[in-house]
Protein backbone atom coordinates (compact mmCIF):
# COMPACT_ATOMS: atom_id res chain seq x y z
CA UNK A 1 0.00 0.00 0.00
CA UNK A 2 2.97 2.26 0.41
CA UNK A 3 3.64 2.45 -3.31
CA UNK A 4 0.28 4.06 -4.32
CA UNK A 5 0.70 6.58 -1.53
CA UNK A 6 4.18 7.45 -2.76
CA UNK A 7 2.87 7.77 -6.32
CA UNK A 8 0.12 10.13 -5.17
CA UNK A 9 2.50 12.41 -3.33
CA UNK A 10 4.72 12.58 -6.42
CA UNK A 11 1.93 13.21 -8.91
CA UNK A 12 0.24 16.09 -7.09
CA UNK A 13 3.22 18.50 -7.21
CA UNK A 14 3.87 17.47 -10.81
CA UNK A 15 0.27 18.23 -11.79
CA UNK A 16 0.49 21.59 -10.06
CA UNK A 17 3.67 22.40 -11.99
CA UNK A 18 2.00 21.39 -15.26
CA UNK A 19 -0.93 23.72 -14.53
CA UNK A 20 1.48 26.55 -13.66
CA UNK A 21 3.32 26.06 -16.95
CA UNK A 22 0.07 26.15 -18.93
CA UNK A 23 -0.96 29.34 -17.10
CA UNK A 24 2.43 30.88 -17.97
CA UNK A 25 1.96 29.82 -21.60
CA UNK A 26 -1.50 31.39 -21.75
CA UNK A 27 -0.12 34.62 -20.30
CA UNK A 28 2.71 34.50 -22.83
CA UNK A 29 0.26 34.23 -25.73
CA UNK A 30 -1.70 37.20 -24.39
CA UNK A 31 1.44 39.30 -23.89
CA UNK A 32 2.74 38.46 -27.37
CA UNK A 33 -0.56 39.38 -29.02
CA UNK A 34 -0.98 42.59 -27.02
CA UNK A 35 2.63 43.58 -27.64
CA UNK A 36 2.36 42.96 -31.37
CA UNK A 37 -0.80 45.04 -31.60
CA UNK A 38 0.76 47.91 -29.63
CA UNK A 39 3.91 47.99 -31.76
CA UNK A 40 1.89 47.74 -34.98
CA UNK A 41 -0.33 50.64 -33.93
CA UNK A 42 2.70 52.76 -33.06
CA UNK A 43 4.43 51.98 -36.37
CA UNK A 44 1.38 52.46 -38.59
CA UNK A 45 0.02 55.55 -36.84
CA UNK A 46 3.39 57.16 -36.19
CA UNK A 47 5.11 59.76 -38.38
CA UNK A 48 7.85 57.37 -39.51
CA UNK A 49 9.14 57.07 -43.09
CA UNK A 50 7.08 54.00 -43.92
CA UNK A 51 8.75 50.86 -45.21
CA UNK A 52 12.09 52.63 -45.77
CA UNK A 53 12.54 53.18 -42.03
CA UNK A 54 13.13 50.93 -39.06
CA UNK A 55 10.36 49.73 -36.77
CA UNK A 56 12.27 51.27 -33.85
CA UNK A 57 11.66 54.75 -35.23
CA UNK A 58 8.16 54.57 -33.76
CA UNK A 59 9.75 54.76 -30.30
CA UNK A 60 12.07 57.76 -30.68
CA UNK A 61 11.77 60.60 -28.18
CA UNK A 62 9.11 63.10 -29.17
CA UNK A 63 7.04 60.62 -31.16
CA UNK A 64 3.38 60.75 -30.20
CA UNK A 65 3.28 56.95 -30.07
CA UNK A 66 6.59 56.32 -28.31
CA UNK A 67 4.90 55.16 -25.10
CA UNK A 68 2.68 52.73 -27.01
CA UNK A 69 5.72 51.35 -28.79
CA UNK A 70 7.70 50.86 -25.58
CA UNK A 71 4.78 49.18 -23.83
CA UNK A 72 4.46 46.83 -26.79
CA UNK A 73 8.16 45.94 -26.72
CA UNK A 74 8.05 45.29 -22.97
CA UNK A 75 4.99 43.06 -23.46
CA UNK A 76 6.87 41.07 -26.10
CA UNK A 77 9.84 40.77 -23.72
CA UNK A 78 7.50 39.43 -21.04
CA UNK A 79 6.11 36.92 -23.54
CA UNK A 80 9.59 35.55 -24.23
CA UNK A 81 10.28 35.15 -20.53
CA UNK A 82 6.94 33.41 -19.95
CA UNK A 83 7.48 31.00 -22.86
CA UNK A 84 10.76 29.98 -21.26
CA UNK A 85 8.94 29.36 -17.97
CA UNK A 86 6.22 27.37 -19.75
CA UNK A 87 8.62 24.94 -21.45
CA UNK A 88 8.46 21.41 -20.02
CA UNK A 89 11.22 19.95 -17.82
CA UNK A 90 14.21 18.56 -19.66
CA UNK A 91 14.38 21.31 -22.30
CA UNK A 92 17.92 22.65 -22.22
CA UNK A 93 19.38 26.03 -23.34
CA UNK A 94 16.13 27.41 -24.78
CA UNK A 95 14.81 28.88 -21.47
CA UNK A 96 18.11 30.71 -20.90
CA UNK A 97 18.20 31.95 -24.50
CA UNK A 98 14.62 33.19 -24.24
CA UNK A 99 15.42 34.93 -20.95
CA UNK A 100 18.39 36.61 -22.64
CA UNK A 101 16.15 37.61 -25.54
CA UNK A 102 13.68 39.12 -23.08
CA UNK A 103 16.43 41.18 -21.42
CA UNK A 104 17.76 42.42 -24.75
CA UNK A 105 14.24 43.30 -25.91
CA UNK A 106 13.62 45.24 -22.71
CA UNK A 107 16.89 47.14 -23.20
CA UNK A 108 15.98 47.98 -26.79
CA UNK A 109 12.64 49.32 -25.58
CA UNK A 110 14.14 51.31 -22.71
CA UNK A 111 17.06 52.82 -24.64
CA UNK A 112 15.61 54.87 -27.49
CA UNK A 113 17.53 55.66 -30.62
CA UNK A 114 17.90 59.14 -32.10
CA UNK A 115 15.86 60.39 -35.05
CA UNK A 116 16.10 57.91 -37.90
CA UNK A 117 17.78 55.28 -35.69
CA UNK A 118 21.09 55.65 -37.61
CA UNK A 119 23.46 52.69 -37.73
CA UNK A 120 26.95 52.27 -39.20
CA UNK A 121 28.57 51.93 -41.65
CA UNK A 122 26.65 54.49 -43.73
CA UNK A 123 25.28 56.68 -40.92
CA UNK A 124 26.78 58.36 -37.86
CA UNK A 125 25.33 56.74 -34.76
CA UNK A 126 25.24 57.91 -31.15
CA UNK A 127 26.02 55.69 -28.17
CA UNK A 128 22.28 55.24 -27.57
CA UNK A 129 21.81 54.20 -31.21
CA UNK A 130 24.50 51.55 -30.85
CA UNK A 131 23.08 50.23 -27.58
CA UNK A 132 19.57 50.12 -29.01
CA UNK A 133 20.63 48.52 -32.29
CA UNK A 134 22.94 46.05 -30.58
CA UNK A 135 20.25 45.00 -28.10
CA UNK A 136 17.72 44.56 -30.90
CA UNK A 137 20.09 42.39 -32.93
CA UNK A 138 21.14 40.34 -29.88
CA UNK A 139 17.52 39.84 -28.86
CA UNK A 140 16.55 38.58 -32.30
CA UNK A 141 19.56 36.26 -32.42
CA UNK A 142 18.75 34.85 -28.97
CA UNK A 143 15.21 33.98 -30.01
CA UNK A 144 16.32 32.36 -33.28
CA UNK A 145 18.94 30.28 -31.43
CA UNK A 146 16.26 29.29 -28.92
CA UNK A 147 14.17 28.03 -31.84
CA UNK A 148 17.09 25.96 -33.10
CA UNK A 149 17.56 24.29 -29.71
CA UNK A 150 13.81 23.64 -29.41
CA UNK A 151 13.72 22.07 -32.86
CA UNK A 152 15.97 19.25 -31.62
CA UNK A 153 14.71 19.03 -28.03
CA UNK A 154 12.64 15.89 -27.47
CA UNK A 155 11.00 17.01 -24.19
CA UNK A 156 9.58 20.11 -25.91
CA UNK A 157 6.98 17.98 -27.71
CA UNK A 158 6.29 17.48 -31.42
CA UNK A 159 4.17 20.62 -31.92
CA UNK A 160 6.74 22.94 -30.34
CA UNK A 161 9.58 21.27 -32.24
CA UNK A 162 7.80 21.64 -35.59
CA UNK A 163 6.95 25.28 -34.98
CA UNK A 164 10.53 26.03 -33.99
CA UNK A 165 12.02 24.19 -36.96
CA UNK A 166 9.77 25.82 -39.55
CA UNK A 167 10.15 29.33 -38.14
CA UNK A 168 13.92 29.03 -37.77
CA UNK A 169 14.20 27.78 -41.36
CA UNK A 170 12.35 30.90 -42.53
CA UNK A 171 13.96 33.39 -40.13
CA UNK A 172 17.62 32.45 -40.57
CA UNK A 173 17.95 33.40 -44.28
CA UNK A 174 15.89 36.55 -43.71
CA UNK A 175 18.13 37.63 -40.82
CA UNK A 176 21.26 36.92 -42.86
CA UNK A 177 19.87 38.94 -45.76
CA UNK A 178 19.02 41.88 -43.49
CA UNK A 179 22.56 41.94 -42.12
CA UNK A 180 24.12 41.71 -45.58
CA UNK A 181 21.93 44.43 -47.08
CA UNK A 182 22.59 46.76 -44.15
CA UNK A 183 26.34 46.34 -44.62
CA UNK A 184 26.30 46.66 -48.41
CA UNK A 185 23.41 49.05 -49.16
CA UNK A 186 22.25 50.55 -45.88
CA UNK A 187 18.82 51.90 -45.02
CA UNK A 188 16.11 51.43 -47.61
CA UNK A 189 12.89 49.71 -48.52
CA UNK A 190 14.58 46.29 -48.75
CA UNK A 191 15.80 46.42 -45.15
CA UNK A 192 12.50 47.88 -43.98
CA UNK A 193 10.42 45.11 -45.53
CA UNK A 194 12.77 42.32 -44.44
CA UNK A 195 12.94 43.63 -40.88
CA UNK A 196 9.16 43.63 -40.65
CA UNK A 197 9.00 40.08 -42.02
CA UNK A 198 11.51 38.86 -39.42
CA UNK A 199 9.61 40.53 -36.58
CA UNK A 200 6.30 39.17 -37.85
CA UNK A 201 7.78 35.66 -37.92
CA UNK A 202 9.09 35.96 -34.36
CA UNK A 203 5.77 37.25 -33.06
CA UNK A 204 3.82 34.54 -34.90
CA UNK A 205 6.17 31.92 -33.46
CA UNK A 206 5.71 33.33 -29.97
CA UNK A 207 1.91 33.29 -30.16
CA UNK A 208 1.63 29.84 -31.73
CA UNK A 209 4.25 28.27 -29.46
CA UNK A 210 2.69 29.75 -26.33
CA UNK A 211 -0.71 28.47 -27.49
CA UNK A 212 0.70 24.99 -28.16
CA UNK A 213 2.26 24.91 -24.68
CA UNK A 214 -0.98 26.10 -23.07
CA UNK A 215 -2.92 23.30 -24.77
CA UNK A 216 -0.30 20.60 -24.14
CA UNK A 217 -1.67 18.13 -21.60
CA UNK A 218 0.93 15.44 -22.01
CA UNK A 219 1.77 13.74 -18.76
CA UNK A 220 5.35 13.99 -17.60
CA UNK A 221 7.01 10.59 -17.25
CA UNK A 222 6.71 9.10 -13.78
CA UNK A 223 9.83 8.86 -11.67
Amino acid sequence: MAEPSRSGTTTAPRSGADVARRVAASAAAGCALAGAVAVAVAVVAGPGPGLTGYVSEAGIAGSGHAATYRIGILALAAALLLIGVALPPGVWAAPALLAAGAVFAAVSGAVTCSAGCPLPPFERATAADLVHGGASIAGTASVVFAMLTLAVSGPAGPAVRRLAAVTAALALPLCATVGLVMLVVGRGAVVGVLERLVLALLVAWGITTATALALDRRQAPSL
